[in-house]
């Protein structure tokens, strides 16, 4: 009887030994995956966007995606300036940066005279730029910055939850966001809930008005009152 005891005692010693070192590499990994990641994709996102204002201090020139288009300003997601980048795969989402949409249906882009500007980041891990995105309200402003021009857009529509699989929400005219008729589009995508990707969270935006870039690159109204 005093040896089954043992035994018994000495299997629960190993499972409970298994079951915390599990729970440690659990814990490891949710550190890695919330919080290294971001180290690292935001040293990754400063450098790019380095090189990016480097190369814009030459002054303006032909369009170059291999660095960067521009930087993303919303005041309301606190997440300061996000740089754009060309495409939306894994491989460069987690260089902790937004990237505007080549496929399934490519992207306008701001300068476009008619079209849908539609972008992708990460809600958590790999620089999280769109972590917020739920803070985003009817109104708020969304500014897109270029070498030589403010891009300034005016949140009129969001759906928080939707398939990974719609992708009308990308259309150069996005129905679901009430919009009919072909202007200047704005969308914005990330996963949603948090901390998972089954579903799409999006919000629309419509471009109110451009403004020049100066020589101090003074922002414009709605980047000074944040």
């Amino acid at each position: 009887m005093a040896r089954a005891r043992s035994r018994i005692a000495g299997v629960t010693s190993v499972i409970g030994e298994l079951l915390i070192t599990t729970g440690l590499v659990l814990a490891l990994f949710v550190v890695y995956s919330l919080w290294w990641t971001n180290v690292l994709a935001d040293r990754d996102a400063e450098e790019q966007g380095e090189r990016v204002r480097d190369r814009w201090a030459g002054g303006p020139g032909a369009l170059d995606t291999k660095d960067g288009i521009g930087f993303l300003h919303v005041p309301a997601m606190g997440s300061g300036e996000i740089l754009v980048t060309r495409g939306t795969d894994a491989a460069t989402l987690n260089h902790g940066v937004a990237g505007y949409y080549l496929d399934p249906i490519r992207s306008a882009l701001p300068s476009d005279k008619q079209g849908n500007f539609t972008l992708a980041a990460h809600r958590d891990g790999h620089g999280a730029k769109f972590h917020n995105i739920h803070k985003i309200k009817t109104g708020d402003s969304i500014v897109f910055e270029t070498v030589d021009t403010w891009y300034v857009y005016k949140v009129f529509n969001d759906l928080k939850e939707t398939s990974k699989y719609n992708v009308d929400v990308l259309q150069p005219v996005p129905k679901e966001s009430g919009r009919t008729k072909p202007g200047r589009y704005i969308t914005l995508t990330t996963c949603t809930p948090v901390y998972t990707s089954d579903y799409r969270y999006i919000v629309w935006g419509e471009l109110e008005r451009t403004e020049k870039v100066d020589r101090d690159r003074t922002p414009p109204a709605e980047l000074r009152q944040s």
